[in-house]
């Protein structure tokens, strides 16, 4: 990749300095609040080993407090838990180009600071708190962006190198080793985001009216995916349609994966069984050869962004009340991807709870007084199930799926 760098000392100085602040996080409806995000604009100035961004501000304009400082922590999830982990950047307003560092590299495209600490290394929220919030943000410059990443992990930036590269025309900087001052015209600190796996028409976090459809093809382009379309059931003699099914290794196994694999083949499609790993361009071309996507409740969902648009995703939900967390994080996105959505609700018969807790404990009583207690006691009930489905009750909904290929 280029440098966007330009070298050498000295700065700017002229442009006329704006910050403005985006921190109405709140959605009503929906429990996350988004974090703050800030677009800066005129004589800016990145030291990372500082953790600091000076504004050169000559009229002091802006939302700064008395200190002349905005500090924010650019982690794209606004969780009390997480944040503390999370590398805080202070922007400086400063009077003067005297006042600021001197420059060691000037850039003649904007800068994103934002940071990769948090969840990720789990596939949902590499999606939900980077590189959906990363879209957001940045796809509009064409690739002419400079990213800076905090709480930079090499591992992270060489997984998804493809969708780092296809947002950016240039190496992203490590914000936590470089000792240089990097000089800039405009910037972002923070990332954009909307709900999870979800973007929608808005005035600041989305003027360009993005849409995950449009994700889906950035997605799909990054990984040089062919086919944006599933087969047409019956458009060649003898066509099967192709069905994936993401085993899960730990928590919510299909525990009768292989009698789902057969009674789906034996209704006409060809079955391939397999578990998301780390090399995500191999698994995204598996995704993207299937029709049918078929997951229990869980991160692997999070694959649909590789499917053709009008495939089928189909999510086996949980027993416990899991009806706003299969629809909010993974039914709903389906549709919005412009998907074909079916969903089956294990009962108490088909979850590995019943062999677990009597069927008066909470878990089967009152699943909704556990999910009022908070994460960690889901965590350590509901979503350590594993599922085994009833395939008479089963049948008709891998049926609805053959259905939903043809309209």
């Amino acid at each position: 990749m280029d440098s966007a760098a330009e070298g050498g000392a000295g700065g700017e100085g002229a442009a006329l300095a704006k910050m403005s602040c985006d921190e109405n996080g709140v959605d009503e409806g929906f429990p996350y609040a988004r974090p703050s995000v800030c677009e800066l604009s005129g004589d800016i100035r990145i030291s990372p080993k500082q953790k600091t961004m000076y504004l050169v501000n000559p009229s002091g304009a802006g939302g700064f407090d008395e200190n002349g400082e905005k500090r924010l922590r650019p982690y794209a999830r606004k969780d009390d838990f997480l944040l503390p982990a999370v590398v805080e950047v202070t922007v400086k307003s400063v009077p003067s180009a005297a006042a600021a560092p001197q420059c060691t590299k000037r850039h003649r495209v904007p800068a994103v600071v934002f940071s990769v600490a948090g969840y990720t290394d789990n596939f949902f929220h590499d999606n939900t708190d980077a590189l959906i919030p990363l879209f957001l943000t940045a796809s509009h410059l064409k690739g002419e962006v400079q990213l800076l990443i905090t709480n930079y992990k090499p591992w992270w930036v060489q997984k998804y190198t493809p969708v780092l590269r296809k947002l950016s025309n240039y190496d992203p900087i490590n914000f936590d080793a470089d000792a240089g001052v990097h000089c800039f015209a405009a910037g972002f600190l923070g990332l954009y985001r909307d709900r999870d796996l979800i973007i929608s028409p808005h005035p600041t976090r989305n003027p360009r009216n993005y849409t995950m459809v449009d994700y889906n093809r950035f997605i799909r382009s990054a990984y040089a995916l062919r086919r944006d379309r599933p087969s047409a059931l019956g458009e060649a003699p003898g066509m099967r349609p192709q069905m994936l099914i993401i085993s899960r290794g730990g928590t919510r196994k299909l525990l009768n994966l292989e009698e789902v694999a057969a009674a789906a083949t034996e209704l006409g499609f060809n079955v391939t069984v397999a578990e998301a790993g780390a090399d995500v361009p191999a698994f995204a071309a598996l995704v993207n050869s299937a029709d049918v996507l078929l997951a229990v409740h869980g991160a692997g969902l999070t694959n649909q962004i590789f499917l053709p648009t009008q495939a089928v995703v189909v999510q086996i939900v949980p027993w416990g009340n899991m009806d706003w967390m299969a629809t909010n994080f993974y039914g709903q996105p389906a549709r919005e991807m412009q998907l074909r959505y079916v969903e089956y609700y294990v009962d108490e018969e088909e979850t590995s709870l019943k062999d677990k807790y009597p069927r008066e404990h909470l878990v089967f009583s009152d699943p909704k007084a556990l999910h009022k207690q908070g994460w960690q006691a889901l965590a350590e009930t509901i979503m350590k199930q594993d599922v085994k489905v009833n395939l008479t009750r089963f049948r008709p909904f891998l049926l609805q799926a053959i259905d939903k290929l043809q309209e």
